[in-house]
């Protein structure tokens, strides 16, 4: 399912997106920043971009506390256009910072792993915490 979403947005990022050869003072800024400095310029845009796919779930009519995790990976599947932007905004992120091409990787393979998790524990909290008030 997950590789669904992957192939659709193969297809629509890359209309949104031209390619571009970062300036040579974006590389060598790149090249000086430690592992744990690029993690902490990623994490703020690997939240949104989750945040943008929870909401999108969390909000759609087929949603349920006890889906199955296979109907849960769709409703993160059917989220993914409208969360385009956010999707975006962490690739371009993780090229500038990693190297060009590295953020479509990111995308594609370690973000896409833990996805399905992330959005299971907050959909689910948040519902606790929106049960409570």
């Amino acid at each position: 399912m997950i590789a669904a979403a992957v192939l659709a947005l193969s297809f629509v990022l890359p209309a949104a997106y031209e390619p571009h050869q970062p300036p040579m003072d974006a590389m060598a800024a790149r090249l000086q920043l430690t592992a744990k400095q690029k993690e902490a310029m990623l994490r703020p845009l690997m939240r949104s971009a989750t945040d943008c796919i929870v909401q999108a779930v969390a909000a759609n009519p087929r949603f349920r506390m006890s889906m199955a995790p296979a109907d849960l990976n769709v409703l993160i599947v059917a989220s993914m256009d409208g969360c385009v932007a956010p999707m975006r905004a962490m690739i371009d992120a993780h090229d500038r910072l990693y190297g060009e091409g590295s953020g479509e990787e990111f995308f594609a393979g370690p973000y896409l792993d833990v996805l399905p998790e992330a959005v299971n524990r907050q959909v689910h909290g948040s519902q606790l915490h929106g049960d409570q008030k």
